[in-house]
């Protein structure tokens, strides 16, 4: 633990960046949240779609990957808001999060 010029203990020090999960608003560490961002396809509808390797263009929102945080997201209205767009469709999302939750049950 680290202190600071006060005397008193300060958090120890993440590694990387950290992000807020649109879902809880806890602060994590980017490598344990999962990238959303919107994509918009050639009939103008635009769908929000994880991006698990952080590369797509574009805003993007985080969360943790987990169900729980993406229903308080959804809840919350969470998505537009954070990635500043209009959504049609969330499904890429909570499809994955689902096939992420059964692969490690």
């Amino acid at each position: 633990m680290q202190h600071d010029r006060s005397g008193l203990q300060a958090a120890a020090p993440h590694a990387g960046p950290i992000r807020t999960c649109i879902g809880c608003r806890s602060r994590d560490s980017r490598s344990d949240l999962l990238r959303i961002v919107a994509v918009t396809d050639d009939g103008g509808a635009t769908t929000a779609v994880p991006d698990p390797g952080a590369r797509l263009p574009g805003r993007g929102a985080w969360l943790h990957p987990d169900i729980g945080c993406f229903e308080l997201a959804v809840r919350r209205r969470a998505f537009p808001r954070a990635l500043r767009r209009e959504l049609r469709s969330l499904e890429a999302v909570r499809e994955w999060l689902e096939t992420l939750r059964s692969t490690h049950d």
